[in-house]
């Protein structure tokens, strides 16, 4: 989870939402991403996809299901619709993500282990001051 932080700090300093993914196979990382929306100006540019799509790249394959994703806010739909189709065997987040969060639509994949609370203060911490900061701008 530490290094989805890294990268969750990574988008904080580019001005992206801090939301950091790891995706780890046999004890080795095999996909990262950070929010890039903005950069790339692509919406589909979550730190999830990016590491799913790296993390297939690396297996040569569409599916994730020896895999486990840290990530540092609850996924959205739209990832948790790509973690389903995946098949990914774990998921690890650290903030719960009352809005727009996946786990109340019911859209991960039934077999997906899912763990929740790692690290929730410090991620909580950098979206906390990212919106603050971006309150404050506006």
């Amino acid at each position: 989870m530490k290094l989805a932080l890294d990268q969750a700090r990574i988008a904080y300093a580019e001005g992206e939402v801090p939301v950091g993914a790891v995706v780890v196979c046999d004890n080795k990382v095999i996909g990262k991403g950070y929010n890039q929306t903005e950069r790339l100006k692509d919406p589909t540019a979550h730190a999830e996809i990016i590491a799913i799509t790296a993390a297939c790249r690396h297996l040569g394959s569409k599916y994730l299901d020896k895999c486990t994703m840290y990530v540092t806010l609850e996924p959205c739909c739209m990832c948790g619709g790509a973690l389903y189709w995946s098949q990914l065997g774990r998921l690890i987040f650290s903030v719960n993500d009352k809005k727009r969060g996946c786990l109340k639509l019911n859209v991960i994949h039934p077999k997906t282990i899912i763990e929740e609370g790692y690290l929730q203060r410090e991620s909580s911490i950098l979206l906390k001051s990212f919106f603050k900061t971006l309150r404050m701008r506006s």
